[in-house]
């Protein structure tokens, strides 16, 4: 492993872990050439899956867009980073076990929603106008309607 710092290939491993729920190895090394001291993570090598766009074009799956993506929509929520990186390891973990290597850009975005439904309305609301590629405030409201309908007697209530 090379080193952040100096770039020596020597170092040792100071502690090893578990980590993303047993799906990888955390550790901690030092260089044994400058003494600096790094964080490694060790993840079982998949298979590349590739994603099939709405434009047709293919392209390799990307963690990090995915991350970013969520990040923009869960912005000024309580939703933390370690949350967003546990729904995409969610994500990615039921991909690579999926029979298929090719899946709809559509289908991974129905899985965040069903994710963020769960967690956060207002991330998911975000998500979706995105991802929907919404044209104006009916698919707001139909959104919203779909999210959480509410009974006669919820309604009555707040009234």
């Amino acid at each position: 492993m090379q080193c952040p710092s100096c770039q020596n290939t020597d170092s040792r491993v100071l502690e090893s872990r578990s980590a993303d729920s047993g799906r990888s190895v955390r550790r901690r090394r030092e260089c044994l050439n400058c003494d600096f001291r790094f964080t490694t993570y060790e993840r079982v090598e998949t298979l590349p899956i590739t994603v099939l766009k709405r434009s047709g074009a293919k392209e390799l799956f990307n963690r990090n867009k995915l991350i970013c993506g969520l990040s923009r929509a869960c912005e000024k929520t309580l939703i933390n980073d370690s949350k967003i990186e546990f729904i995409v390891d969610e994500i990615e973990l039921e991909l690579h076990q999926g029979v298929r290597k090719d899946i709809k850009s559509i289908e991974i975005g129905e899985m965040v929603l069903t994710h963020l439904k769960d967690i956060n309305e207002v991330a998911y609301i975000r998500f979706a106008s995105v991802y929907r590629q919404f044209n104006g405030i009916n698919d707001f409201m139909k959104t919203l309607e779909s999210l959480k309908p509410l009974k006669k007697e919820q309604f009555a209530s707040i009234i």
